[in-house]
């Protein structure tokens, strides 16, 4: 059985954020801070109005982050981005084939 698009998005949020706080912060586990912005990126996804037809958080007409979680998450974001090639090259492959 394949895997939603939601529960897809919420495992490369994940692997994303944890990796940020270890590799950027230097935990080795997920700091409080992470942690809650963990929560809240699950939360926004698990409640998202589009459902199974979401397309990326940066091309959404819905902005439903708040202002300094979505500083958060694009910080998250511009730093493991570019580093997912290392750590995840197949989820970023096809997170950029989607």
């Amino acid at each position: 059985m394949a895997r939603s698009r939601i529960a897809k998005e919420k495992e490369i949020i994940t692997l994303m954020i944890r990796l940020y706080c270890r590799k950027k912060e230097r935990n080795k586990t997920l700091c409080p801070e992470c942690e809650s912005l963990l929560s809240y990126a699950n939360s926004r996804l698990e409640h998202c109005s589009f459902g199974e037809k979401k397309h990326s958080c940066k091309k959404c007409p819905v902005h439903c982050y708040k202002p300094e979680m979505k500083k958060r998450i694009k910080e998250v974001m511009r730093y493991m981005g570019p580093r997912m090639i290392w750590y995840a090259p197949l989820e970023l492959l096809r997170h950029y084939l989607k």
